[in-house]
């Protein structure tokens, strides 16, 4: 038999159950099994105590669900995303491993299948890691006789599908990503507008249509829609070839003089080079935050047809885009390790205060870009509210997550005493702001003066966590090498 023919003889739930098995004990190994375990349970007490609140405070079910069907249709495109593209965060995270993704590359088996059963696995893997806590969390809505139990299982299966769909669209763009850059952008591009256009006619043929309303249709296109994106991902996907030796420019030499005093230690031009040489460059900045701001202003723009009460624009764009800054902070240290910086006279405080210059230079740009963006849409006052709580409420992003996390900010994906810390941290801003964006109506100018002085006091805890992010994993280090 030849090898192709041994490759393709290598049966679907063969792949399948050893893609599961590396997925625990990649997970398991990193953040602790126990700690890992408890990760869903820890989602769905968080997705309960968030349905409870907005149940509480007069929000429709159905907008919750809906809500809920959006959150794992963009998970699912960050998890396709992020699983096929960011391999080069991935090797750096784990070091020289090769994950059973690329196995194509040096053993006889077929990429098409291994891709097949890559994309099966993340969508059984995360529906029960993710999705199923979240429905879980609906609980509330039955207790307040806002939705039947007996519906619960049809969610799930319509929230899966939605997350499916989100890995099949996230694939198919990859695949094409690996052909044609350009034609990615073009085809992103028209999906986006056709979100917002004939946003109603695509939403047909998804499994959230089967949530509403059984149509044939319906259940067509969400048992149809994944497969055929995934098959087409599949076709066109490429795995990217790696060169033996690769020369480039000199970079760091004159971003280093540029920046001058700013970047004595030249962690700061090595910062800003690590992110825009990694995946997707500095691109990624303006899709990710993209997304994000595309999402809310179609709902902010539909939201009056559904509920009576319509949040400030502005301070609500800015609240979540501050809170979408955490992905800055991720590509900054996603290639970082505190043991490098301990072979040099560099130390952690200032790789932070290299790391903070460098996410101000990245993150605030691009969100005071967007909210600019979003002052055009909903007027200037929007602007300006938002422009005062973004800047104070994103260094407080920077200052939790580095407190927490530090050189390790996906731990806080899976850990869950991490993720606990943070989501308490995040929370307790997020709230106040929320609730301040729905009453703004009432008062504009004293509960804007309020939203900014939340932000701004906000903004001095993340600074003094910030400073003392710094002191604290240097410590750690000193501790972990002696």
């Amino acid at each position: 038999m030849t090898g192709t023919g041994v490759a393709r003889a290598l049966p679907y739930r063969y792949l399948f159950g050893q893609l599961v098995r590396e997925e625990w004990r990649l997970h398991a190994n990193t953040f602790g099994g126990h700690r890992f375990a408890a990760f869903p349970g820890f989602v769905a007490l968080v997705a309960a105590g968030t349905t409870t609140f907005f149940a509480l405070g007069g929000a429709d079910a159905s907008l919750l669900l809906a809500g809920l069907h959006l959150v794992v249709a963009l998970l699912g495109l960050q998890v396709g995303t992020v699983g096929l593209v960011g391999r080069d965060a991935i090797e750096d995270l784990l070091g020289d491993t090769t994950l059973l993704i690329y196995a194509a590359r040096t053993l006889p088996v077929a990429a098409d299948r291994l891709v097949v059963a890559f994309v099966l696995k993340d969508v059984v893997f995360y529906a029960f890691l993710f999705v199923l806590p979240l429905v879980v969390g609906t609980l509330p809505l039955v207790y307040f006789g806002a939705l039947a139990l007996s519906r619960l299982p049809l969610l799930f299966l319509t929230t899966a599908g939605m997350f499916a769909l989100g890995v099949g669209v996230s694939l198919a763009l990859v695949g094409l990503y690996t052909r044609s850059r350009p034609a990615t952008l073009v085809v992103a591009g028209a999906l986006v507008a056709g979100l917002v256009l004939r946003g109603g006619t695509l939403l047909s043929v998804t499994p959230y249509r089967l949530w509403l309303d059984p149509t044939a249709l319906a259940v067509v296109g969400s048992l149809s829609l994944p497969v055929v994106l995934v098959a087409l991902g599949t076709a066109l996907f490429r795995f990217d070839g790696r060169r033996v030796s690769r020369t480039a420019p000199d970079r760091f030499r004159p971003l280093h003089r540029r920046l001058g005093r700013l970047d004595d230690s030249g962690a700061l031009s090595k910062s800003l080079l690590d992110v825009s040489r990694s995946s997707g460059g500095l691109v990624k900045l303006l899709f990710s935050q993209g997304l994000v701001f595309a999402v809310l202003a179609v709902l902010l723009t539909y939201l009056p047809d559904v509920v009576p009460v319509r949040p400030a624009p502005g301070l609500t764009v800015a609240t979540i885009l501050a809170l979408g800054t955490f992905t800055t902070y991720n590509w900054l240290f996603q290639f970082e390790d505190e043991r490098f910086y301990r072979r040099y006279p560099v130390a952690l405080e200032a790789v932070f205060r290299a790391k903070l210059a460098a996410f101000c230079l990245l993150a605030l740009p691009v969100g005071l870009a967007y909210l600019a963006l979003g002052g055009w849409l909903f007027g200037l006052r929007s602007l300006l509210v938002g422009a005062a709580v973004f800047v104070p409420l994103s260094l407080y992003v920077f200052g939790v997550t580095g407190y927490v996390a530090g050189f390790g900010p996906t731990e806080l994906l899976f850990d869950t005493p991490t993720f606990a810390l943070f989501t308490a941290a995040t929370m307790a801003v997020l709230v106040p702001l929320v609730v301040l964006a729905i009453a703004l109506p009432l008062a504009p100018l004293r509960l804007s003066v309020a939203a900014a002085a939340v932000a701004c006091l906000a903004g001095v805890v993340g600074y003094l966590l910030y400073r003392r992010a710094g002191p604290r994993w240097a410590a750690a280090a000193r501790e972990g090498t002696d």
